[in-house]
């Protein structure tokens, strides 16, 4: 199979994994055997067909809120998931929860696909769930390309202590660049990028706005002395985000019947398989699927979907059964740039 033809995948998945989900596909993104979708046109067409199949609901449709996996990976370098990002997109206004490898562009993919919000000059709020490289090695990108392309306001983030000397030290480490733009030739920007609004919070409201209302939650997250999670309140829909977590995060509380719930997660088959000094990392730092299992039937969301998905020797299609072994709920695994 040579790279980008996964027509075999996809036939397995459609047999294994219904999923009630809008996947949108950038323009470029053409597979050598499975040339489904060539312009904008003929995809918008696609995307409404799957969305009738699925039962998902396009952007301008009657829900006002959707969820846009931007990035699904982990720190492993797997070409088809992109680091952690998670857009809520509420009418004509985005907030990123994380901004992992290749934010900007994913977001750009789904705004080519309807998603006028995810265009780059609107990307003007960011939640970090915490600081590790996987979760934010797209913060240079989101504080630097979306000012290039005019966005009219400085970046403005929140998250756990240490997200402002990140800021800093990544705008200082473009000086350079910074300089040449603004001095070099290149049309006057809309402001100065060294400003960027950092709030670094404590769990509670941390943001509202006449769309949303964000809460913050504490979550345990191995050695990390602050990790969150994140509840958004809409006017139709209630979406919860975990962040990395361990499984003693009483996310069940946050969630009480949510919408959706948005969950990390990794493979016991794959774990299984694990060197010894692995094992004791991952069950310190994140959650197992029959874990998962048990906080959902507690949680009961509308939705359970799985991100940031550890499998590793294992299948998506095992992750699945795993988590319905203790789950019997609605749930479905996330892929980059899935809608729900």
């Amino acid at each position: 199979m040579n790279i980008g033809d996964q027509s075999s995948v996809l036939s397995r998945r459609s047999q294994t994994d219904r999923r009630p989900r809008l996947r949108l596909r950038p323009r470029l993104r053409v597979r050598p055997r499975l040339r489904l979708v060539t312009a904008f046109a003929p995809r918008i067409a696609l995307i409404a067909a799957l969305a009738l199949i699925t039962g998902s609901v396009l952007p301008g449709a009657q829900s006002r809120t959707h969820v846009v996996m931007l990035g699904t990976g982990t720190p492993n370098a797997d070409p088809d998931r992109y680091g952690p990002s998670v857009a809520i997109v509420v009418d004509d206004s985005s907030y990123l929860v994380d901004f992992g490898v290749g934010v900007v562009r994913r977001a750009a993919a789904a705004e080519r696909a309807g998603f006028k919000a995810l265009a780059a000059p609107n990307l003007t709020r960011a939640f970090a769930t915490h600081l590790h490289s996987d979760h934010t090695l797209g913060l240079a990108d989101l504080i630097l390309t979306p000012w290039i392309l005019e966005r009219p306001t400085p970046l403005t983030l929140y998250g756990p202590r240490g997200l402002r000397a990140m800021s800093d030290h990544l705008i200082a480490a473009y000086a350079d660049d910074i300089r040449i733009r603004t001095r070099g030739g290149e049309p006057k920007h809309q402001y100065d990028p060294h400003l960027v609004t950092v709030h670094e919070i404590e769990p509670g409201m941390v943001y509202r706005d006449e769309r949303v209302t964000v809460t913050a939650f504490p979550v345990p997250h191995g050695a990390w002395e602050q990790a969150f999670g994140y509840r958004f309140q809409t006017p139709d829909r209630t979406i919860v985000v975990s962040g990395d977590t361990g499984p003693a995060s009483h996310i069940e509380e946050q969630c009480q019947k949510c919408d959706v719930l948005v969950h990390e997660v990794y493979s016991e088959a794959g774990f299984s398989k694990r060197p010894p000094e692995w094992q004791a990392y991952h069950a310190r730092y994140h959650t197992l699927t029959r874990q998962l299992g048990a906080i959902a039937t507690r949680a009961q969301p509308g939705l359970l979907v799985l991100y940031h998905q550890l499998i590793w020797s294992s299948t998506e299609e095992d992750l699945l059964q795993e988590v319905r072994s203790a789950y019997g709920g609605k749930v479905v695994s996330a892929h980059d740039l899935d809608v729900y």
